[in-house]
């Protein structure tokens, strides 16, 4: 029986090999020989493959899932040819802010790649800080979901009221290294980590990782950009160092430990230069193998996988609305401006300009899209659209400063209990109703609250994140690119 299923399954992978092939462009399929040596070398030699295992984090991107479909070519092509193939560990990004699209694309190419069942796969995802199985059945757990909405309005209320709508794209990168760092221990350490960014990207990433350490003290013996393993610690440590800040569990920043110093370095094995065809940038053939959708609601960048950019738009009107005394519609137009230009800067095909653009075209759309804006923000993060007005206006940090005009604004019959608003901010006794409703107007428990409120907007250690946009390139004040970030859910890599 052993034999028979062991056969059966051989058919299976020759099948998906067979129509990966068919949907592989000209140069990927020229390039995939070369990718194929690539990892034979590193493996070192043909007969050492079946014992090498790489890593590869995927965040369901367009970008993100071509260059697994190559990677699956290429196993399958190794083992179509010899008695084995290298090990491959997919640490998947699956948070709560997600779309329903994107983590159906991610479910699509694990399906048509055949995934699920190989066992020389493993399917990784991070909830609450725990490391486990992928299963696209399991929605993330209530604690990551609360994990998500606390880290959120945190940053959102301390980002100051011109960046109101927080910054997620370094949020984004800082949940992907934390990923990374533990799938890469997970029953046993990899060879090394795959990666399919461009050098530009891989540099930039490298340049932010090592500002943001030397910022906090945090720097290694070993050089970052040396060693992944190095990478993912350091900017594992500073993560940790900067949600304990946030959340108001004040710690200081321990240097990254050096007894793994004489460890073997781990290697990034690059292979951007060969899974991707210049000619065709969107891979439109592959990407309709992979059952690949373009999520309408995301922002257009190569790295948007993990972003729900649905909200971005929601912000920026609930921005207009209730901050600028305007409309609604003039901050969805704000951000079609935006959109509309940084897609033309990424020649971006315009038939997806338009799928993006044209979901907000009328005013009746705008309404529907307001409506699934908010269903999506109870559903993802269990937040109503109150609680997003209560952090644009940021009104708990400097002791309260705007908490007077926020109530004037939303809450004119709150005014009365300003006086006892305040004492319950600092910690001394005040009604129970009174805390009651700032948990509840804010969506953040009353300690929380209070660290908020005995801290300034802008903060300072949130500099060197506010400054960077989804794909960490440094952001002008006043540019159109800036303006983006503000809201950007989480960028990838």
């Amino acid at each position: 029986m052993g034999s028979i299923h062991d056969q059966a399954m051989q058919y299976i992978y020759q099948q998906v090999l067979q129509r990966l092939l068919e949907h592989l462009s000209q140069a990927q399929r020229a390039s995939l020989q070369l990718l194929i040596q690539r990892l034979i070398v590193a493996a070192g030699g043909l007969q050492r493959i079946k014992g090498l295992r790489l890593m590869f984090v995927f965040d369901g991107s367009q970008y993100s899932a071509q260059a697994l479909a190559c990677l699956r070519a290429a196993q399958l092509s190794i083992a179509a040819r010899s008695p084995g193939t290298f090990q491959l560990r997919i640490a998947t990004a699956h948070q709560a802010g997600m779309s329903s699209t994107v983590l159906g694309n991610i479910e699509n190419t694990f399906s048509v790649l055949f995934m699920h069942d190989d066992p020389r796969i493993e399917l990784l995802v991070l909830d609450a800080g725990q490391l486990m199985t992928f299963d696209s059945r399991r929605a993330p757990s209530a604690r990551q979901q609360q994990a998500e909405r606390h880290e959120w309005l945190m940053l959102g209320h301390l980002s100051g009221l011109t960046t109101a709508a927080a910054n997620f794209a370094s949020h984004g990168y800082l949940h992907l290294v934390e990923l990374g760092r533990q799938a890469l221990r997970w029953k046993g350490r990899v060879d090394a980590i795959i990666s399919a960014d461009p050098l530009s990207d891989r540099r930039r990433y490298l340049a932010w990782s090592r500002r943001s350490l030397r910022h906090a003290d945090l720097l290694g013996v070993r050089p970052i950009h040396s060693c992944a393993a190095s990478l993912l610690d350091a900017m594992s440590d500073w993560r940790r160092y900067y949600l304990s800040w946030l959340l108001g569990l004040e710690s200081q920043p321990q240097p990254v430990a050096d007894s793994d110093c004489c460890a073997p370095v781990l290697r990034f094995i690059t292979i951007d230069d060969l899974v991707f065809d210049r000619d065709t940038p969107h891979g439109e053939r592959l990407s309709e193998f992979l059952g690949y959708r373009v999520d309408e609601q995301a922002y257009p960048c190569r790295q948007f996988g993990i972003a729900n950019p649905l909200l971005l738009a929601h912000l920026q009107g609930l921005q207009a609305e209730f901050v600028d005394d305007g409309e609604y519609r003039d901050g969805i137009e704000r951000y079609l401006c935006q959109t509309r230009r940084l897609m033309q800067q990424k020649a971006l095909p315009e038939t997806l300009q338009r799928a993006v653009l044209g979901r907000w075209r009328s005013g009746e759309a705008s309404e529907q899209r307001r409506k699934e804006a908010d269903e999506f923000a109870q559903q993802a993060y269990g937040l109503s659209e109150a609680q997003l007005v209560c952090q644009l206006f940021a009104p708990f940090v400097g002791r309260g400063r705007r908490l007077e005009a926020f109530l004037r604004r939303c809450h004119p019959g709150m005014l009365v209990a300003l006086p006892y608003l305040h004492q319950a901010l600092q910690g001394q006794p005040a009604p129970g109703p009174v805390k009651q409703w700032l948990a509840d107007i804010s969506g953040l428990p009353l300690p929380m609250l209070q660290v908020l409120y005995g801290r300034e907007s802008p903060a300072p250690q949130l500099a060197g994140l506010q400054v960077r946009g989804a794909d960490l390139r440094h952001l002008q004040p006043g540019s159109a690119t800036a303006g983006m970030v503000r809201g950007w859910p989480a960028g990838r890599r």
